[in-house]
């Protein structure tokens, strides 16, 4: 029998993609904590503490508000096999990879899916979407706030009013919204929301926070068929985070620890300063940035401050060149998928990441990669 292999002693990196974003060592002292079991009364007292501190965040009085068991994508997942039934009439906005995922899931889900396209690195105007929900009885209006494939920002109120308007719920993905630009649940009337721990929430990923509204958990008590998903299934694993504490799976417990601290974090900070950190440290990166030559991918006025999406400069590679920043100077940032594979770079300022000094090191090193 062979020896097992050596501890596992990870490099340190800059994290500076679409996600992981760095961690406040504080999270990560929070993961080392003692583990306890998922019914420990200690443990269920930590369990309200996080839904009323996501209730904070989210800006909701949602009741169905806690983390899911899994990262983003199983949040995204959740908010639509819980609300689409086989033959639900489903409208997505899709302007980058992630309205394409919703997409997907939403006629795996049974749904009859009409797609709406935008060019990747734009956005959607109600008068493009309305045309699509007028004289039909669609169930669900699905759109992503902050686009992580193009750094495109798509404002949402005025569109949950537009569902609403010719009912409809509507879907909200706020993965790498949450915690960096303003998002108001309650205020704009969003039916059901999903984020993921690792963005600009700070954390490492495995949680996925949703919230439903009370209309969003009518539809679902009203099903007329079981959800797709047994584990995904939120008409059972409310009654572990509600009253009721009923066993439905092992909660990850560490992975709580750490999105109790995060959201700890993000309360003590506020969140209006916190938007206005992430605002700041764009703003410093676009300058930089614009003193190199880059160009961004999405017009001003729509950029996401926490996801800065920019072209490649002709003569440049995207693989070596993220290589040449990983391997000399630790920074880690991210490509381009789907239709701006190899013609973007996304560099991530998010949660912990967002500060003055790791933006002036990135434009270090990027000036040092521009300049060969």
């Amino acid at each position: 029998m062979s020896a097992a292999p050596p501890s596992f002693i990870p490099p340190s990196r800059l994290l500076l993609g679409p996600g992981p974003s760095p961690i406040d060592p504080r999270i990560l002292q929070a993961f080392t904590r003692p583990t306890l079991g998922h019914l420990d009364p200690v443990f269920l007292k930590l369990m309200d503490e996080v839904r009323g501190m996501l209730k904070q965040v989210f800006r909701t009085q949602n009741e169905l508000t806690f983390p899911v068991s899994g990262t983003g994508t199983a949040g995204m997942e959740t908010c639509l096999v819980n609300l689409i039934e086989p033959g639900d009439e489903v409208v997505v906005c899709v302007q980058g990879y992630f309205g394409a995922r919703m997409a997907d899931i939403a006629g795996r889900a049974g749904g009859k899916v009409t797609v709406l396209d935008a060019k990747w690195g734009e956005g959607f105007e109600p008068g493009q979407v309305e045309p699509l929900l007028k004289d039909r009885n669609v169930k669900l209006l699905c759109i992503v706030q902050a686009e992580t494939s193009t750094g495109y920002h798509q404002p949402v109120k005025e569109f949950a009013e537009l569902a609403h308007k010719h009912g409809a719920l509507i879907v909200v993905d706020a993965v790498t919204s949450t915690g960096g630009i303003p998002l108001e649940v309650d205020g704009w009337g969003i039916d059901a929301v999903y984020t993921g721990t690792q963005k600009c929430l700070g954390g490492p990923p495995g949680l996925s926070p949703i919230s439903l509204s009370p209309r969003a958990v009518e539809k679902l008590d009203k099903r007329k068929s079981k959800v797709q998903s047994w584990y995904l299934d939120m008409s059972l694993v409310r009654k572990y985070w509600g009253a009721d504490r009923a066993y439905h799976h092992t909660a990850p417990i560490n992975n709580i620890y750490g999105l109790h601290e995060s959201l700890r974090i993000v309360l003590d900070e506020g969140l209006e300063a916190r938007w206005q950190r992430h605002r700041e440290a764009h703003d410093r990166f676009a300058k930089g940035a614009a003193a190199l030559g880059l160009d961004f991918q999405v017009k001003e006025g729509r950029r996401l401050p926490q996801l800065n999406a920019v072209k490649i400069p002709a003569g440049f590679e995207d693989k070596p060149g993220r290589k040449e920043l990983l391997e000399k100077h630790g920074i880690e940032i991210g490509g381009g998928l789907g239709d701006l594979a190899g013609k973007v770079w996304r560099i991530g300022l998010m949660g912990y990441g967002a500060r003055s000094e790791v933006v002036d090191q990135v434009l270090v090193a990027l000036k040092a990669l521009l300049k060969r």
